[in-house]
């Protein structure tokens, strides 16, 4: 059980948190352009799957990086994907990140899209696999992927975007990175030291007590934790 304080404390930077404000140089901030312009459920899927990979490092450095792609692209993600003619060479875009890489997502993502309308319907480990290309862990915490269904299923017209209708909000796992971890063993929310699926399902779990039907609400909280003690 989740201590009255820290349930308290809790709840009030959910609330303060969850703002727009808080998120303008986040990568959430791209899909929500493409939500500003109107564009497709399929261009406001590649972006966040871009954001959501590109998505480790300095803030600065994530959106410059994410808008050399999306100048590239044109800032017609769906289009750049379904016409082929994808940069790919072993120059950087991001980190660790080359071209070739983005050239691989945007194939795979082209053969999803001649079949499907939609990302939706991929588990978590189906995006791991399918559309990063990386091995199946059933240990993994997945932050990138559970962050991306996060701003693709929460619906409170917020922050997070609310596209994906067919997923439950109360189905979400925590995205855990370092920084939501040790936030989270701060505030006693676990005591696990593997950061793998077992504790972002445990730090879901201990959101769940406050908010049953929306327990991502929490991830906000920590956002918030981490910004008042940095």
């Amino acid at each position: 059980m989740i201590k009255s304080a820290i349930r308290q404390q809790l709840e009030e930077w959910a609330e303060k948190y969850n703002d727009p404000q808080y998120f303008q140089t986040d990568p959430i901030a791209f899909p929500r352009e493409f939500v500003r312009r109107g564009a497709s459920r399929q261009d406001i899927e590649i972006a966040a799957v871009f954001a959501a990979h590109f998505a480790w490092g300095r803030r600065d450095m994530i959106v410059r990086d994410l808008e050399r792609l999306f100048d590239e692209m044109n800032w017609q993600p769906f289009a750049y994907v379904n016409a082929g003619d994808w940069r790919n060479d072993s120059t950087s875009i991001h980190r660790t990140v080359k071209w070739s890489e983005v050239a691989g997502i945007c194939h795979r993502l082209r053969e999803w899209y001649s079949w499907h309308q939609t990302l939706e319907g991929l588990t978590q480990d189906e995006i791991r696999t399918s559309i990063f290309r990386q091995k199946s862990d059933p240990r993994a915490a997945n932050k990138k992927i559970n962050m991306m269904r996060r701003w693709m299923v929460r619906n409170d017209g917020i922050v997070d975007l609310g596209l994906w209708k067919r997923t439950s909000p109360k189905d979400l796992i925590v995205p855990l990175d370092v920084h939501v971890y040790d936030e989270a063993v701060s505030l006693g929310l676990t005591k696990r030291k593997p950061k793998d699926i077992r504790t972002a399902l445990e730090i879901t779990d201990a959101f769940r007590e406050i908010w049953p039907e929306d327990p991502l609400k929490g991830d906000f909280a920590l956002f918030g934790y981490g910004v008042d003690n940095a």
